[in-house]
């Protein structure tokens, strides 16, 4: 090899770039801890209706560690959607020392539960309902059911449409029996699915006979159980109205 000297050219050059390469990585190593680009501003936009952007950063930005150049971008979207309200959140480095942040907020549909909310997509969220500016509607149901519960409520507000009224409460019970409250006052008892069109079906017979029975009784309906094969019971007023399906009705106190 020491007389061959393409050989020996080739082993200068090939020593040549490791030293340069490691120059190269010791300056870029030193670089990157100066100063100038440790993080000094993070910058939000998006969604930010019930998110205080202040608190967000001041409770966000002494969770992140590294600078413009090593900081952890995944961190740091995890960190921001661990915050109140924030659904989703992208980060994205602005040179040299800032982070820039998009934000999408829960859309809230209604409380579930005790103490949650859930979101027009049926994703459960806690916050502080207090934040809310207006009356929402309840819900509630079995560990899983956010989604299917959401689902039939936008049924329901279509189905009960022809009664003048929308659903304030829709719950779903551990044995998988529905129950509305509407905006008048009215609960009413669905009972347990039997098949796709078992809920349309119920509350169709009722939208039909509504006129009839507000004609009849008034419009304070307190109760109606559409859980009869063929018909349903009414209370109003201290009285219990039954439409058997035959046609004829008869009516307790």
């Amino acid at each position: 090899m020491w007389n061959n000297v393409r050989q020996l050219n080739l082993a200068a050059n090939a020593l040549f770039a490791l030293v340069l390469a490691a120059l190269v990585a010791a300056g870029g190593v030193w670089l990157m801890q100066r100063p100038s680009f440790a993080l000094s501003a993070v910058r939000i936009d998006g969604d930010t209706e019930h998110i205080n952007t202040p608190t967000v950063r001041a409770s966000v930005v002494g969770r992140l560690r590294g600078n413009y150049f090593t900081v952890d971008l995944d961190a740091a979207r995890q960190a921001f959607e661990q915050m109140p309200w924030v659904r989703r959140a992208s980060v994205r480095r602005v040179w040299p020392n800032a982070l820039a942040v998009t934000l999408e907020e829960y859309k809230p549909l209604g409380t579930w539960g005790n103490d949650q909310l859930v979101s027009v997509e049926g994703e459960l969220f806690t916050a502080n309902q207090g934040e809310l500016d207006q009356d929402l509607p309840s819900f509630d149901g079995p560990p899983g059911t956010a989604k299917e519960v959401v689902a039939r409520y936008f049924d329901f507000k279509k189905w009960l449409a022809p009664l003048g009224a929308v659903p304030d409460d829709v719950t779903l019970s551990p044995r998988y029996a529905w129950t509305v409250k509407l905006s008048n006052g009215t609960q009413i008892e669905y009972g347990r699915e039997r098949n796709a069109s078992t809920l349309a079906e119920r509350t169709q017979r009722l939208a039909a006979a509504w006129k009839a029975v507000t004609a009849r009784w008034g419009n304070e309906i307190e109760y109606a159980d559409l859980r009869y094969p063929n018909g349903f019971a009414i209370r109003a007023a201290g009285m219990r109205f039954i439409d058997d399906g035959s046609g004829k009705s008869k009516a307790k106190k």
